[in-house]
């Protein structure tokens, strides 16, 4: 066999940190067995993975192309190496989640907590790393199930309904749309709308609701925090679209309100999606399960 994950770890490592004798204190070897290792595949493959620039090295266009299959294939591996251990150990395994979704935390403690009882051996994460590439670990196996409230369906990956929520628009208890039953979209042309620092396309305040109508707001912010992001609402410093169930929770401790976004308002779902090859997990049905019984 050519290529060895000796190999791979390799090219990762000398990517992070930015030399062939840093590469080779990270995984515990000499400059020349690395070296020894290089050059034997080099052989192989018939030419080099790097040549000398200056006091660094530079890839070579095979030297970037096993970068990129070592930045795809070791997480898997390392997954695997992760999933052995746990039943060696007599556990059953882990569960890790990506989120696509600011909002929901909330809603998947309410998952978590029965989860974790039902299954007090597993080892379950959440990781937010993934907020803009989730698609991508899924498919990477760096993640066993998506958070999000849009779907891409794509081939191999099955997304389901599991929460609906209706998204309105939250503003403070003295701003000017305060008694209103709902908002049209140019009630907000000379607003500041806050919202998480998600791209203009993967916003329902913009795609459903501002742009159709040919409206913008004044002015455009972003904030990270939902903490944040409702204390600035409160104090008028902006409006912002959430889920109405996330705004009710935190009326009663901040003066702010929601507002139905037009007549009809704007319903969304939080959709879980997975892996069609974990279609049989028990970890990943239950956790379906218990996701579609969660209400607020």
């Amino acid at each position: 066999m050519m290529i060895e994950r000796t190999h791979l770890r390799i090219l990762r490592e000398l990517e992070r940190k930015g030399s062939v004798t840093a590469a080779a204190d990270a995984l515990n070897l000499t400059q020349s067995a690395l070296s020894h290792t290089v050059k034997k595949l080099e052989s192989m493959i018939g030419g080099p993975l790097w040549v000398k620039d200056g006091r660094g090295v530079r890839l070579t266009q095979a030297g970037h192309y096993l970068l990129k299959e070592a930045k795809r294939v070791l997480p898997q591996l390392e997954r695997i190496d992760e999933t052995l251990l746990q039943f060696a150990q007599h556990e059953q395994g882990s569960l890790n989640i990506g989120m696509e979704c600011h909002p929901c935390y909330q809603w998947l403690l309410k998952v978590v907590s029965p989860f974790l009882s039902q299954f007090p051996n597993v080892d379950l994460d959440v990781k937010q790393s993934f907020q803009f590439g989730g698609m991508a670990a899924l498919f990477n196996h760096d993640i066993d199930l998506l958070v999000t409230p849009d779907p891409l369906h794509r081939p191999g990956v099955t997304f389901e309904p599991v929460f609906s929520y209706e998204l309105v628009l939250v503003v403070g208890a003295t701003h000017p749309l305060h008694d209103l039953n709902h908002v049209e979209p140019h009630a907000l042309v000379n607003e500041v709308l806050l919202t998480y620092p998600v791209d203009v396309d993967r916003l329902d305040i913009f795609q459903q609701f501002l742009l159709p109508a040919n409206c913008r707001p004044k002015k455009h912010k972003t904030l990270e925090a939902t903490e944040i992001l409702l204390q600035m609402v409160a104090s008028n410093r902006g409006v912002t679209a959430l889920p109405r169930w996330l705004v009710e929770q935190t009326a009663n401790t901040l003066p702010i309100r929601p507002l139905r976004l037009g007549q009809e308002g704007i319903y969304k779902h939080i959709h879980l999606g997975r892996r069609d090859d974990d279609r049989d997990s028990p970890l990943v049905q239950s956790f379906f399960d218990i996701a579609k019984s969660i209400t607020f």
